[in-house]
């Protein structure tokens, strides 16, 4: 599958991802990951609900989330950051 990334997913991976060193090696990993076997436990991939229902999202560390949808056999990555700050 390829990969879009939505402009909300940028602008927030680049100011709360991007300067952590640690959690953005932590999210290539868990992407990888995701790309190889989305079913993998450690993901805790989970459909959304609310406004969100139409989305999912898989866990980067024990609160950072990334929220995806999937169109036509392609990844959309929509946001990314803590559950408070992706599912306000």
């Amino acid at each position: 599958m390829k990969i879009y990334y939505h402009r909300r997913f940028l602008k927030h991976y680049k100011k709360r991802i991007f300067p952590s060193s640690s959690l953005s090696k932590r999210f290539s990993e868990r992407l990888s990951l995701f790309m190889v076997d989305s079913d993998n436990e450690i993901l805790k991939d989970h459909p959304l609900t609310g406004d969100l229902e139409d989305y999912r999202a898989f866990s980067i560390t024990g609160d950072i989330r990334a929220v995806y949808y999937i169109e036509n056999n392609e990844i959309h990555l929509y946001d990314i950051g803590t559950h408070n700050q992706v599912y306000k």
